[in-house]
């Protein structure tokens, strides 16, 4: 009886399998045939997927207070794509938003940076890399993309050391230290900090008739970059630096601000942004009574300044806010163009950077125009090539040897509310 069960189990064991396997075969090939009648669809949009596709990868901080900004660069990034219906040689144009900030850090990540240069190497159909946002990343992708002959284009990265050498920063061994390969694979839409930086100094010279500033920066690239840059002119120009702190983010600065405050500066200038600090410590110079100015660079030209101080700070406590190149409130022609086009399509303001998240996606999809083929070399040098382009928004400009653009423009703007209120163009 029991060998009789056994048979029998055994059958029925046999039986199982059999149906399995044909169970299986049918799945397998009911899922090849969807995969083929697929072919442009779900797969279509995958890493190492169709040739169809030309990819367009942006890495921004999309987690944390940059996030208003960063939409709106993301924002101006699709507006571009939108102008060629997503399609481009009969390639099918895809985006890719990439974030490279952490919650834990509620700003940029190191980490997360490399990770995304890297995913965006291994991508075949990846032709450009728009970003990142902060100076300090781009340290950190540039080298990864230069490697592998990738396309960087950053809309809002200024740091002059990433594309050139910076007066009395020769130890440093920028920019070449991020081009081993010995080409030029990173190039920006955005002025760059030697224009910013001097240009304020002599705005709190001659427009606010300051004598002695007190100047404090978050010890970041960007940060620290921009004080030093705004001390040098400030040196040229005769005017006094009283003292110059370097402040990690922490949840209060009353300390120091008590200490510069005594000193009684005609101006605190400020090198950081509106995730390093920046919003605090404009709270704690309110708070230990300061009447002198503060001027903050372009890394607080966004409305997430304004929202870490509230917006009534601003009734106490004047703040000049400056920006490489125009205010989007304030361009004009086809700048204006992509404003109103901007309101219509997201229902509100662009940010400031809104327009080179467009500008940089414009001038890319124009040199794979001109190229006429999905090739990453050629792609690169015929972006890096353009000379007087002006299909974008922000105005003629080309790029100059070094990868930079050629329109040089800075706005400072009083911060009273969002947007702030333009003050002037230089």
């Amino acid at each position: 009886m029991e060998n009789q069960n056994a048979n029998k189990g055994n059958d029925q064991n046999a039986d199982k399998k059999a149906q399995k396997s044909k169970v299986s075969r049918r799945q397998f090939l009911t899922i090849g045939a969807g995969v083929a009648a697929a072919g442009a669809g779900a797969f279509l949009f995958s890493g190492c997927g169709s040739r169809n596709v030309l990819k367009i990868v942006s890495s921004l901080p999309r987690t944390g207070s940059a996030q208003g900004q960063t939409d709106t660069i993301v924002n101006g990034i699709r507006m571009a794509m939108d102008e060629d219906n997503n399609e481009l040689l009969g390639l099918k144009l895809v985006h890719q938003d990439m974030d490279d900030a952490t919650a834990a850090q509620g700003q940029w990540d190191a980490g997360k940076e490399a990770d995304n240069a890297r995913e965006a190497v291994g991508d075949k159909n990846v032709m450009v890399y728009i970003g990142p946002y902060n100076s300090g990343a781009s340290k950190v992708s540039q080298p990864i993309l230069n490697e592998a002959g990738l396309l960087q284009i950053s809309p809002a990265c200024t740091w002059p050391g990433l594309t050139k050498k910076v007066p009395g920063d020769e130890q440093s061994g920028e920019p070449d230290i991020y081009r081993k390969s010995g080409k030029i694979t990173f190039c920006r839409v955005c002025p760059t900090d030697d224009l910013q930086g001097p240009k304020t100094a002599e705005f709190v010279k001659n427009t606010l008739k300051a004598k002695t500033v007190y100047v404090i920066d978050d010890k970041e690239l960007y940060g620290a970059g921009i004080a030093k840059l705004f001390m040098q002119e400030c040196k040229n120009l005769g005017i006094t630096i009283l003292g110059h702190e370097q402040l990690v983010k922490q949840n209060n600065y009353k300390a120091v601000m008590e200490k510069i405050a005594k000193l009684n500066p005609d101006a605190v200038y400020l090198g950081a942004t509106s995730q390093s600090g920046a919003p605090q410590i404009a709270i704690d110079m309110k708070g230990a009574e300061m009447k002198c100015p503060l001027i903050v660079p372009d890394g607080c030209y966004e409305k997430a300044f304004i929202e870490g101080t509230g917006v009534d700070l601003f009734k106490d406590l004047t703040c000049y806010a400056t920006i490489g190149g125009r205010d989007p409130n304030h361009l004009s022609g086809k700048g204006a163009e992509f404003v109103t086009r901007y309101k219509d399509k997201y229902g509100k303001d662009p940010e400031a950077y809104a327009v080179y998240g467009y500008e940089a996606c414009k001038v890319f999809l124009e040199g794979v125009k001109k190229v006429g083929k999905k090739d990453r070399e050629e792609i690169r040098k015929a972006v890096l090539e353009t000379k007087d382009f002006d299909k974008g928004a922000v105005g003629k400009w080309s790029f100059d040897a070094n990868g930079d653009t050629t329109l040089q423009i800075l706005t400072i703007s009083k911060v009273e509310g969002w947007p702030f209120k333009l003050v002037q163009t230089v």
